[in-house]
Order: structure tokens, then sequence, then C-alpha cells
């Protein structure tokens, strides 16, 4: 298939019109608003359906209906950087009143392109950290929203993968750095963990399907080996195959995302959050902006809880037992 017809094909989908009563109109200046949307993934995936009918949904409760008062113009970046750097000019050349830009990554790209559109962005880790708001209680400039990851989160990634595995002396981490920029900063605080736990930690990156076998395998190659994924749509989307070619070549391995250990990974740890929910939130303060609210007075919201998933038919599998405290912590057991 040609790029062309790909992009058309992936960007071409937009939000569906909610049709909820209005309890009260918008408070707007009659003029027909817009609002850009840009999303991870593919706009069939279930989950990214699920997101975009949430947030246009809470839009419409608060009184923007698409199509009536608002148009929603969506597009899906299939977990390709460079489909979102062609959908945010997309999106800013439509000339939108505030964008909804889902991940680092299209946040980033965003960013590139506008530093005065109002954004309101979803499941980014350190926004800070990452020089996108000057502080979670005070953003100021153009940009807030709702955070997932904080970054120190890294050394516990680690740490977990030590108590499940003792002899583990080898860490691979696995990211995209085109779909995942965020991951130097994680490296950071995997790296120190390595240094106290005298874990030798190595980033293995990746930009294409083909390359998850070579990488693992390569890795595999040495003992006492364990495979860490950081936060990134690209392997998200692949979760299943590394998880299966991680398995295969004997490496116990965590997630960042909870999809992890249920296609088959050995762990997940993350926070608790319900993702779509956090679209709703999403569209709350993307009607305050709409209304005349500067996103820089708009704090960024943080998630507070933390989930731990072991998958124990993987552990099994690994010759690897379970300990008892782990197990204990363990927020959900796979059998």
């Amino acid at each position: 298939m040609r790029r062309r017809e790909f992009i058309a094909g992936l960007g071409g989908a937009a939000a569906a019109s909610a049709l909820w009563p209005v309890a009260a109109p918008a408070q707007q200046s009659g003029r027909m608003r817009r609002v850009g949307v840009l999303m991870n993934g593919a706009a069939t995936a279930a989950l990214q359906q699920a997101e975009v009918k949430a947030f246009t949904e809470a839009l419409a409760k608060a009184g923007w209906i698409d199509g009536k008062n608002v148009t929603i113009d969506v597009r899906y970046n299939a977990a390709d950087a460079a489909l979102a750097r062609i959908f945010a000019a997309q999106l800013i050349g439509l000339m939108p009143d505030v964008i909804l830009a889902a991940s680092t990554t299209n946040l980033t790209v965003i960013r590139e392109v506008t530093n005065t559109v109002p954004v309101v962005f979803t499941t980014v880790s350190g926004p800070v950290e990452q020089g996108f708001v000057a502080s979670l209680a005070k953003p100021g400039g153009n940009i807030t929203g709702f955070s997932n990851f904080e970054f120190s989160v890294g050394g516990k990634w680690l740490d977990l993968l030590k108590k499940m595995a003792p002899g583990l002396a080898r860490v691979a981490v696995m990211f995209n750095p085109d779909t995942s920029p965020q991951s130097s900063f994680f490296m950071r605080s995997i790296e120190a963990a390595g240094s106290s736990l005298g874990i030798t930690v190595t980033a293995t990156p990746i930009r294409s399907t083909s390359d998850i076998e070579p990488v693992i395998a390569n890795f595999a190659r040495q003992p006492d080996g364990g495979l860490i994924l950081s936060t990134d749509s690209f392997t998200g989307l692949r979760s299943k195959l590394i998880a299966d070619t991680a398995n295969r070549h004997g490496l116990p391995s965590l997630g960042s995302l909870p999809e992890y250990a249920r296609d088959g990974g050995l762990m997940y740890y993350g926070v608790t959050i319900n993702v779509v929910e956090q679209y709703r939130q999403a569209a709350g303060y993307v009607d305050r902006i709409l209304k005349g609210a500067k996103p820089g007075d708009l704090p960024v919201q943080n998630p507070t809880r933390y989930e731990f998933v072991v998958n124990l038919n993987t552990a099994k599998a690994l010759g690897l037992t379970v300990p008892l405290p782990l197990l204990g912590l363990a927020d959900e057991v796979i059998e």
C-alpha cells in the first residue's frame, strides 16, 4: 500500500457524534468551535475507539455537540512518529481552538508546530521532567493534562525483576526511540538501580517489528538476562509478540502496560488508571478551555496508585518460583 493511501486510511476517521441530552448549553460565542484530537494506535483498535467515544460523549454532556457547535477532528498515529508529525501539522492547519494529544510522542510533535494553541494531554510520563510544563500545580504556557508514570518507577521495575529472578545479572530495556522519547528518562532510574543491585543495564532500541526477534535472541545468548519494556506505543501494539519471543528465549520480563502480563509476559507494574475515564476527564479540561480558561492555570492531574500483575503460568514455564512476598504484593495473579 502506498504511504499516501496508508495515511488517508488511518487519519480519515473522526469521532462519531454523541447524542446526549444537554442539561445546559455550552457557553460560547455562537461560532462553530474546533477541537483536534491526535491519538495513539489505529482507528480500528477497540481501546482507541473507546477512548475517543468517552471523550466525545463527555464533551456532548457539557454541551459541545460534534457537527452542531463544535467540529472534532480525530487522527490516529498508528504508533508511527512520522505519521504523528504529519497529522500534527494537519490538525494545526485546521486552526483548532484546542487540541487533545495522547502520549509523549503526540505531545512532542504538537509542541513542535505550536506554542499558542491550547493543548490537553493524556498518558504522558513526567511532564515536568520532559519540559512540557513548569510544574504540576501551575503548568504555565499553553499545555496541561493528565500524566501517568513518574520516571523513578524504573528502579522499581528492575527491583521486581531481580526479586523474581535472583540470579539476574543483565537487563535489556527495549523501546522504539521514535515513539518513546521518554525512555531516556526511565533509563536513568533503571541504570541507577542497576548500579546498586549489581545488574548491567543495556538499552536495546528497535524501530521495526522485524527487529524484535534478532534483538532478543542476541541478548539471550548470554545467561542471567532479563527484559524490561518501557512505556511505548510501538512495543505496546506488539505486546504478545514480544512476550512470546522473550519466553521462548528464556528471558524473565516486565512490561509497563497491563496487557503485557495478560499477553503472556511475566509481570506488569504500573499506574492504576482507568484510561478511558481519563479521556472523560480530559473532555472536562477541553470544555473549560473552550469557555475561556487558560491551560496554564489548570493543574496537571497525576495518578498516585500502582498495580502489580504476575503471570504464574509464565513463571512456571521459565522455571521460576514466585517468592511468596511477591505473590502477596500482586494485585492480580494470572493462572
